[in-house]
């Protein structure tokens, strides 16, 4: 048998064996954890019973202590997003680790690709400099979920944000005017 015939062969059932299996995978609702850790750009960890897979990235970068005491990354500073089909569709939800002055250009990346941003809140008092956590969330396309979560976690990362701008402060007196004569200044 000709060698060409042979190849050509083999690379014809491999296309149909890799076809095949996608489609088995997504006909069963089975996400595709290495398309979603290349899209996102970490590594991620599948909890098969639940059927939801979960990407960490801890904010390594950041330096911050709270109330004096320097924060572990990993115990209270990291970023994830969890991935889970439902009803045909792949849903994230997920958590994003920011400094103040990320949050603007970061929430802008999360919106601009599609996710939503469900909360912006703290977690600590006394923390410097001040953390941030946004909730990101998402219904439809496992490719374009995970491609928006990686966007958003670069940024996150981008340590060259401008300063927050913040407004002067504002003079205030003891004892205010009355409104007639405040008018009439």
């Amino acid at each position: 048998m000709n060698t060409k015939l042979i190849v050509s062969i083999l690379a014809i059932a491999f296309v149909i064996t890799f076809t095949i299996a996608a489609l088995g995978n997504a006909a069963q609702g089975k996400l595709d954890v290495v398309r979603i850790e290349q899209l996102t750009g970490v590594k991620g960890e599948l909890n098969e019973k639940e059927g939801v897979f979960t990407v960490r990235a801890p904010r390594t970068d950041l330096q911050v202590t709270t109330a004096g005491v320097k924060m572990n990354p990993a115990m209270g500073l990291t970023s994830y997003a969890a991935f889970m089909n439902a009803g045909g569709k792949t849903m994230v939800m997920g958590d994003t680790t920011l400094l103040e002055d990320q949050v603007n250009p970061v929430m802008s990346v999360a919106l601009d690709s599609g996710l939503e941003v469900t909360a912006l809140h703290n977690h600590f008092f006394w923390d410097s400099p001040k953390v941030m956590f946004m909730h990101i969330g998402g219904m439809g396309d496992e490719e374009r979920l995970a491609s928006a979560v990686g966007k958003d976690l670069r940024k996150s990362r981008t340590r060259a944000m401008a300063k927050a701008k913040r407004p002067k402060p504002i003079s205030i007196r003891r004892k205010p005017r009355s409104i007639p004569k405040t008018l009439k200044a």
